[in-house]
C-alpha cells in the first residue's frame, strides 16, 4: 500500500488535460482542507479581532515571499533547467546549487531585517489595529510568520525540478500538507500558546510543503549544495525574473493596502475580506491555476523549439477550457453564495450577519473569476516566450486601478446614503453594520477584469494570431451558465418551503440539490449544442479512467 502511494506521488504525468485535471483534483483536495481550516477559524473566532490580527500578520511575510521567491520561481527556472538537463544532470545540479546559494542568503537576510522593522511597519500599515494589545499580537505573529517565506521559498525553488520532470502530483500534494499544518496549529497549538500557536501551525505547514519534495531531488541526484554563486548566471536569471517579481509584488501590495483599508473599518472587516477572498480562491486554483500550471512546461518547450503553431494552439485550447469551466462556476457561486458560505463557515462564533457579509463579498470577488484565470494563463504564455515586461506593466496598471477603485468606492459608499442603500439591498445585506468592506472586493474585481482585457488584446497583437479568438465557443458556455443559474435559483425557491434552513442538513441539501440540477441542465445544453469543450472534457476523463493510453494521443493534436 505504501509503495503504491509512493509510486502515485512520483508518477510522471504528460498531456494538457490529464495534467490539468489531476492538478485540479489535488487543488480541490487542498482547497477543501483550506475550507476546513477556515471553518475551524470561523467556529472558534468568528469574524472578529483575533482573525483580523491573524490575516493582517500574513501581509508582510507574503510580500517578502512573492518579492524574493518569485525571483527563482518555476516559471523562470524551468527554461534554464530544461536546457541544462539536455546537457547533463551535473550541469543542472550546478545551476540549482548556484541559484540556491544566492537565494538562501537573500531571503534569510531580508527576513532578518524585516524582523526588526515589524513594529514600525505594523503600526504604519494597520493603524486600525492599535487598541487593547492588538498591535502587540500583530507584531508577535508577524515575526513568527517570517519563517514561512524562507521555507516556502526553498520549496518553490525545488518545485522547478518536480515540474520539469512532469511530477505534477508531487507538486500538487505540497499544499495539502501546508494546510494540515495550519489546521493543527489552530486545533492543538492555539489552546497552549495562544495566538502564537496559530503562527507555529503555519510554519509547520510550510516545513511540510518543503519536506515532501526533498526525496525526489535526492533520488534524481539534483539536490543543491551551498557554493559561491555564479553571479553572471544569477544576473541572467534575475534579468528574466525581475519584471515578473515586480508584477507579483504589485498584486501582494494591492492585497496589503486593501487589508489596510479594511483595518480602518468595522472590527472584523479584515476577516470578512479574507474569508471572501479565500473562498473565491477555491475555483481559481482548481480551474485557472491548474490549467496554467499544466500548460506552462509544454508552452516553454514548444516556444524554445520554434513550434509557434502548436504553441498558440496550446494556449488557445487552455483558454477555451478555462472559460468553459469558469462561466458556470461564476453563475452558480453567485446564486448559491449564501448556501456555500453557511455550509463551509457557519458554525460557532460565525453568525448569520457574518454569513451575509462574506457571501456578498464572495459574489463580488467571483465575478472576476474568469478574468483572474485568463490572466494566469496568458501571463505564463508570455513567460514561456521569454517576455516578462508586458505582464509586468499590465499587472502594475491593474493593481493601481484596483486600489483606486476600492478607495473611491469606499469613500462614496460611506458618504452617499443612496449609493450605500442600493448596494445593501442589491446584495441583501441591509441592516448589517460594516457593509463598507464590500467595496474592497468590488474594486479588486474591476482591476482584475481590466487586467484580463488588456492582456488578451496585447497577446493577440504581439503574437499576431487571430486563432486565439474564443467567441465561437464562448456563447455556448455562456448560455449553459445562464441556464444552470436559472435552474439553480428556481430550485432554491422551490425547496424553501420543504426544508428547515436553520439546520446544517437543510441548508446543505438545498444548496447541493440546486447546484447539481444546475450543472446537469447546463451540461445537457452543452451536449445539445455540440460544445467542443464539453466533448474534449468528456473524452479526456473517459480516456483517463477507461483507456489509459488515450490522453497522450489526444494531446498530440495540440
Amino acid at each position: 500500500m505504501v509503495r503504491r502511494a509512493f509510486n502515485l506521488l512520483y508518477r510522471e504525468v504528460r498531456g494538457l488535460h490529464e495534467a490539468a485535471y489531476l492538478l485540479g483534483l489535488f487543488a480541490l483536495f487542498s482547497q477543501a482542507l483550506a475550507l476546513i481550516r477556515d471553518r475551524v477559524f470561523a467556529h472558534y473566532f468568528g469574524a472578529g479581532a483575533t482573525l483580523d490580527v491573524y490575516y493582517a500578520a500574513f501581509r508582510i511575510p507574503d510580500l517578502i515571499f512573492v518579492g524574493i521567491a518569485s525571483l527563482v520561481s518555476v516559471y523562470v527556472l524551468i527554461p534554464f533547467l530544461s536546457e541544462r538537463l539536455l546537457e547533463s544532470k551535473e550541469k543542472a545540479r550546478e545551476f540549482l546549487s548556484s541559484v540556491f546559494s544566492f537565494f538562501a542568503l537573500l531571503i534569510i537576510g531580508v527576513s532578518v531585517v524585516a524582523f526588526f522593522l515589524v513594529p514600525y511597519l505594523a503600526e504604519a500599515l494597520f493603524p486600525g489595529l492599535k487598541g487593547g494589545g492588538t498591535l502587540d499580537d500583530l507584531i508577535l505573529l508577524t515575526r513568527i510568520l517570517l519563517l514561512q517565506p524562507i521555507l516556502l521559498g526553498f520549496s518553490s525553488l525545488f518545485a522547478s525540478v518536480t515540474q520539469v520532470h512532469h511530477r505534477f502530483i508531487l507538486y500538487a500534494t505540497s499544499p495539502l500538507f501546508y494546510n494540515l499544518g495550519i489546521i493543527s496549529g489552530a486545533i492543538f497549538l492555539f489552546p497552549v500558546f495562544g495566538i502564537a500557536g496559530l503562527g507555529m501551525g503555519v510554519v509547520l505547514g510550510a516545513f511540510f510543503h518543503l519536506a515532501i519534495q526533498l526525496p525526489f531531488l535526492f533520488e534524481e541526484r539534483l539536490s543543491p549544495l551551498l557554493k559561491v554563486p555564479d553571479f553572471k548566471l544569477i544576473g541572467e536569471v534575475f534579468a528574466l525574473s525581475l519584471p515578473r517579481t515586480i508584477a507579483l509584488s504589485a498584486g501582494q501590495i494591492t492585497l496589503l493596502f486593501l487589508v489596510a483599508f479594511a483595518s480602518l473599518l468595522q472590527p472584523g472587516s479584515i476577516a470578512i475580506f479574507s474569508f471572501s477572498y479565500n473562498l473565491q480562491s477555491v475555483p481559481l486554483m482548481v480551474i485557472g491555476a491548474s490549467y496554467s500550471v499544466a500548460a506552462f512546461p509544454t508552452l516553454a518547450r514548444l516556444f524554445s523549439e520554434g513550434d509557434r503553431e502548436r504553441f498558440f494552439l496550446h494556449v488557445s485550447t487552455a483558454l477555451r477550457h478555462i472559460l468553459f469551466w469558469s462561466l458556470p462556476i461564476i453563475v452558480l457561486f453567485i446564486v448559491l453564495r449564501a448556501q456555500i458560505v453557511r455550509v463551509i463557515l457557519g458554525s460557532g462564533a460565525f453568525d448569520w450577519d457574518d454569513t451575509r457579509l462574506v457571501a456578498a463579498g464572495l459574489a463580488l470577488f467571483v465575478i472576476s473569476l474568469a478574468a483572474q484565470s485568463v490572466v494566469l494563463l496568458l501571463a505564463r504564455g508570455y513567460y514561456a516566450a521569454g517576455n516578462t515586461m508586458k505582464p509586468l506593466v499590465v499587472n502594475v496598471l491593474s493593481s493601481f486601478v484596483s486600489l483606486l477603485s476600492a478607495y473611491l468606492l469606499m469613500k462614496v459608499f460611506l458618504s452617499n446614503d443612496a449609493w450605500r442603500e442600493f448596494f445593501e439591498v442589491f446584495l441583501r445585506v441591509e441592516g448589517i453594520p460594516g457593509t463598507a468592506v464590500l467595496m474592497l472586493p468590488l474594486g479588486y474585481s474591476i482591476g482584475m477584469t481590466l487586467n484580463a482585457v488588456i492582456l488578451f488584446a496585447l497577446f493577440r497583437q504581439d503574437f499576431k494570431r487571430r486563432s486565439l479568438v474564443v467567441l465561437s465557443s464562448l456563447w455556448r458556455s455562456a448560455l449553459a451558465a445562464l441556464l444552470a443559474g436559472i435552474v439553480s435559483y428556481a430550485t432554491l425557491r422551490v425547496l424553501d418551503g420543504f426544508l428547515d434552513l436553520n439546520t446544517f442538513v437543510g441548508i446543505f441539501t438545498q444548496g447541493f440539490t440546486a447546484g447539481v440540477l444546475g450543472l446537469i441542465s447546463g451540461g445537457w445544453l452543452l451536449y445539445l449544442v455540440e460544445s467542443k469543450e464539453f466533448k474534449e472534457a468528456f473524452d479526456s476523463v473517459k480516456g483517463r479512467f477507461w483507456k489509459r493510453n488515450t490522453i497522450a494521443g489526444h494531446d498530440q493534436e495540440l
